[in-house]
């Protein structure tokens, strides 16, 4: 069943799920093939694979397979022709969804797996009816398909376990996780959580408690942040402290029998259930301290957070207004501050110290701070007008650790006409000039995108900076060249 070699997957179904399954194969270096009597289908799966191109490479640091074909059916059996994987997301109607699965079988080819991206429908429910029952498994994805790693893949009694993992072989290969669920139950897994979530958001809307933007801000801003990369139990266990899950069960667990939910009714709490949840959230994660997990819990909170930061979005947007009300510091040794932070961790490498990429990135908040000073901020830049960085010289002189406090000086070397000649020292606390960063700027007219003359006020403060700065001492670095 379903030989990864043969990289023809068919999407019957093209709306937004299966329009993101398109792009997770092509992307792949899969040939896909559609079949979707909607009109409409090539324009709106070539508007999910033009988001997949812009989102799903940048994921990663190797670049993916070339992509493969898409082609576009009139017929179910063109399309399911020589398919090594198939994926059914019609909508959520049963009766419709056998129909299809038997149009879908009449023409593939018999070792080839069917997957169905039902959210709700069990694989034997799916079965019904079926010429071969044991091809056809849930596959349910979470949107976007292209980006959500997330793949509920779920068997009946009639599925061989060979299939199974043939599959799960198969879904691998797109970079996508496969989670096999062990028994059948309505929704699976992911979305008997959601649905829990979501009946309690109902139920605090409707009592006027909040609207659906608090409610949303509440997970947003809150336990939202930790569940996208610790889950709920492994969360739980770190709330329990050192003595972790058994001792968090005995101190929350009876809150459970409090009016607290619409959804009273939960398993009883017997020490039998608490010691199967303690012993498995050990297997888990016991081989880490609650310190351990809590050191990771962090990093990878900053991580994120810093994503949401570059996007303003969610607690990025809070993090932006924040900084923007601290003080900035104006000057060191005669030159103006224009970097002052602290090194995160995922700028660290596997040396333990910041990987030579983030020097540059460094250099450039320089630069862009600078440029504000002189008047080239984001008011002058939509006006059309900016400086685009054309050289760069680093000169590593002391390792900077994820912790260290990096201020950042910058001298103008040359301020006059379309140049901009900038030399950054970056230096540590206690006082050592970590590295030095020169780099060339040329004033950029953005709709010509040829150089051009900055604007008057930007020429007039940058002379004036320059006028200060041309009785101090040239850098010692300046001018380097490697050899």
């Amino acid at each position: 069943m379903s030989n990864v070699e043969n990289k023809k997957a068919a999407i019957i179904g093209g709306g937004v799920i299966g329009g993101g399954w398109a792009a997770r194969f092509l992307l792949n270096g899969w040939d896909v093939a559609v079949f979707d009597p909607d009109p409409q289908a090539e324009r709106k799966i070539g508007e999910v694979i033009e988001n997949a191109r812009r989102s799903l490479p940048a994921l990663y640091d190797r670049a993916l397979p070339a992509e493969g074909k898409l082609t576009f059916h009139q017929d179910m059996k063109s399309a399911v022709s020589d398919a090594a994987w198939i994926q059914e997301s019609v909508p959520e109607q049963l009766a419709l969804k056998h129909k299809i699965l038997a149009q879908i079988q009449e023409h593939a080819p018999t070792d080839c797996l069917i997957g169905s991206s039902t959210s709700g429908f069990k694989p034997s429910e799916l079965q019904e009816g079926s010429s071969n029952p044991g091809q056809i498994m849930v596959a349910h994805p979470f949107n976007p398909v292209y980006l959500l790693p997330l793949i509920e893949v779920v068997p009946s009694s009639a599925t061989d376990a060979s299939v199974v993992e043939a599959g799960c072989e198969t879904l691998r290969s797109v970079g996508l996780k496969p989670l096999v669920v062990r028994k059948e139950i309505d929704a699976h897994i992911a979305d008997r959580l959601l649905e829990a979530v979501w009946r309690e958001g109902l139920w605090l809307v409707h009592d006027e408690v909040a609207t659906t933007e608090e409610i949303d801000d509440a997970i947003r801003f809150g336990f939202g942040l930790r569940w996208a990369q610790m889950g709920l139990f492994e969360t739980y266990r770190i709330a329990g402290g050192e003595a972790g899950m058994e001792h968090f069960i005995g101190q929350f667990g009876p809150a459970l029998k409090w009016p607290w939910t619409k959804l009273m009714d939960v398993p009883e709490l017997t020490p039998e259930l608490t010691a199967r949840i303690a012993q498995q959230s050990d297997d888990q994660s016991g081989h880490m301290s609650i310190r351990a997990l809590e050191r990771l819990r962090d990093d990878n909170l900053v991580g994120m957070m810093r994503a949401l930061k570059k996007s303003g979005s969610g607690a990025g947007g809070t993090i932006n207004t924040h900084e923007a009300s601290l003080p900035t510091a104006s000057n060191l040794d005669d030159l103006p501050v224009t970097v002052d932070r602290q090194i995160p961790q995922s700028w660290t490498d596997y040396n333990g110290h910041m990987n030579e990429a983030h020097y540059v990135e460094v250099s450039a908040q320089a630069s862009d701070r600078f440029m504000e000073m002189i008047g080239a901020d984001a008011d002058y830049i939509a006006a059309g007008s900016s400086y685009f960085t054309v050289e760069n010289h680093v000169c590593y002189l002391e390792e900077i650790k994820v912790g260290d406090r990096i201020t950042v000086t910058t001298q103008v070397i040359r301020g006059e006409g379309k140049k901009l000649h900038l030399f950054h020292r970056l230096t540590k606390a206690d006082g050592a000039i970590a590295a030095t960063i020169e780099t060339l700027l040329l004033h950029v007219d953005l709709k010509t995108r040829r150089t051009s003359e900055p604007g008057s006020m930007v020429a007039t403060n940058l002379g004036e900076i320059a006028k200060l700065h041309s009785g101090l001492p040239k850098p010692e670095q300046l001018g380097r060249a490697i050899g």
